[in-house]
């Protein structure tokens, strides 16, 4: 593979094995990592590094790294650095079960943000500084230029600012990726911060290369390795349920003339209900649409080969096993469709404003006044993490987000009294949507929120509970703009944690 992907001299001379590029990174080192939602991450050094660290482990050697990345990653980075116990903080957004499991027994330090503060804050100092990178390339061409891989994430600035760099090179990636990207060299932090110049979707303003000083690049690992995209389930009853009430709200503002018929640059988060609501939108009435989004699923996919999706912006895909093979072998059709993005430019608040992004996010819970849980169960457990949803909920045009109305074989209710954990204030959640319906929250006061939060989103079994709660609410609380029972507000909660269940 190595001429065929490699094409500079210097950087074929510095192709090694794996183990010997693990080598080069010390215990206590910060490793920014490359990949985003299960793509484009590094496979064969993390591999190596983790078997490095349990060797040292076992040796009575403490070996810990900290790691930084775009988003989540796969098996062979995240999965296999927990299960050697050999990261000590993470950041910014984890969907391993195993680094999942340590973060929530304190046995690693995780810091959940917002995607488009990372490179700022890299920048800015705030995070302290990154010993190497670690970064999966679909190619080097004869300049030494680097030709990224199918995520773009944070790679850009984890190569400008790490001391050390190191490569791999997957031959498994298409060569056709190649000119799918746009990687803008234009950012700058305060006062010198210019605006973005995007006005459009499709807008390309930087290169379709990363720039890297070849001094810097100290290794370089060759792979075959596939993404571990997850794979997605058919739409279920409920998941086809919540994307009716949606796609009958976008008919609607159409027609009340809030919305174009084309809509506006869609934002769609990950999961089987955005799935459902991406193919929804291929039987719906709206044409020419466009998508300026973190990832491409395979919804957005299918939405491509209908004609109904003209273009889509992104940072990464996160395409199941079946679509991305679909994909690879036919990227050619798709080169004028798709462009990926860095996620500061992609999740960039004033791109997103600008644009005016219908923002489409899952959730965990929503209270009867509209905050939103995304990230914690009960409110301490972390699932995931905020990911992108604060920079387009925030800064959308709209901001809607999803969930059954129930979990846990009805368990759990996703609408409860208040929040465990406050991810997204009432101020900036306009639209929720459940099985059983769907809140329109734009211009309502709290009291009148609770009102159609339950009417509308609660499920039958915890409808009257929330209504019994509501009517001692207005009569009993301190203060009557947000009525709340201190004592009772997060009593569903610990009655879970109790007995497993929410009920009474």
């Amino acid at each position: 593979m190595t001429e065929g992907r490699i094409a500079h001299a210097g950087a074929r001379a510095k192709v090694t094995t794996a183990e010997a590029a693990a080598a080069l990174i010390g215990s206590g080192d910060t490793v920014g990592m490359s990949g985003f939602t299960g793509s484009g991450y590094p496979k064969a050094v993390p591999t190596a590094l983790a078997a490095r660290i349990e060797a040292e482990r076992a040796a009575g050697n403490p070996f810990r790294v900290r790691v930084w990345t775009g988003a989540s990653t796969g098996p062979e980075l995240d999965g296999a650095l927990a299960r050697a116990h050999g990261i000590e903080f993470r950041l910014p957004y984890n969907s391993d079960p195993i680094a999942r499991a340590r973060i929530n027994a304190g046995e690693m330090e995780y810091f959940d943000m917002h995607l488009s503060q990372v490179a700022p804050m890299a920048w800015q100092g705030f995070l302290g500084k990154l010993d190497v990178a670690v970064i999966e390339v679909s190619g080097i061409d004869a300049d030494g230029l680097l030709i990224p891989s199918a995520s773009i994430g944070n790679n850009k600035t984890w190569i400008d600012l790490a001391d050390k760099v190191i490569l791999e090179v997957n031959g498994w990636q298409s060569a056709a990726l190649d000119g799918m990207h746009d990687i803008y060299y234009g950012t700058a932090l305060p006062p010198h911060r210019v605006p973005i110049p995007i006005t459009m979707a499709s807008d390309r303003i930087g290169e379709t290369r990363f720039r890297c000083d070849p001094e810097k690049i100290v290794a370089i690992v060759e792979t075959e390795a596939p993404d571990r995209g997850s794979a997605f389930s058919a739409p279920d009853a409920t998941s086809v349920r919540i994307a009716g009430h949606l796609l009958e709200f976008l008919g609607h503002e159409v027609a009340k003339g809030r919305l174009p018929a084309s809509l506006l640059p869609l934002q769609s988060g990950v999961g089987n209900i955005a799935n459902a609501v991406l193919m929804g939108l291929i039987e719906g009435p709206f044409e020419g649409l466009t998508a300026y989004t973190e990832v491409l699923q395979d919804g957005m996919l299918d939405l491509i080969d209908s004609g109904k999706l003209t273009f889509a912006s992104a940072t990464a895909l996160s395409l199941s096993p079946a679509a991305a093979s679909r994909f690879n072998a036919e990227l050619r059709r798709y080169r004028d469709r798709i462009l990926l993005r860095p996620q500061e430019i992609s999740n960039h608040p004033e791109v997103v404003r600008r644009l005016g992004c219908v923002a489409m996010n899952g959730m965990i819970e929503a209270d009867i006044h509209g905050n939103v849980n995304s990230t914690h169960v009960m409110g301490s457990r972390i699932q995931n993490g905020i990911g992108g949803s604060g920079d387009f909920a925030r800064n959308g045009f709209l901001s809607i987000f999803l969930s059954p109305s129930t979990a846990k074989g009805g368990a759990i209710s996703a609408i409860v009294p208040h929040v465990s954990h406050t991810d997204h204030i009432n101020q900036d959640v306009q639209v929720i949507v459940t099985e059983q319906g769907l809140a329109d929250l734009r211009g309502l006061s709290p009291k009148q929120r609770a009102q159609v939060v339950i009417a509308n989103c609660a499920h039958p079994d915890y409808r009257p509970m929330l209504e019994d709660y509501r009517a001692r609410a207005l009569r009993g609380s301190y203060g009557q703009q947000t009525p709340m029972l201190l004592s009772e507000a997060l009593s569903w909660h610990e009655r879970f944690v109790a007995t497993g269940t929410m009920r009474p």
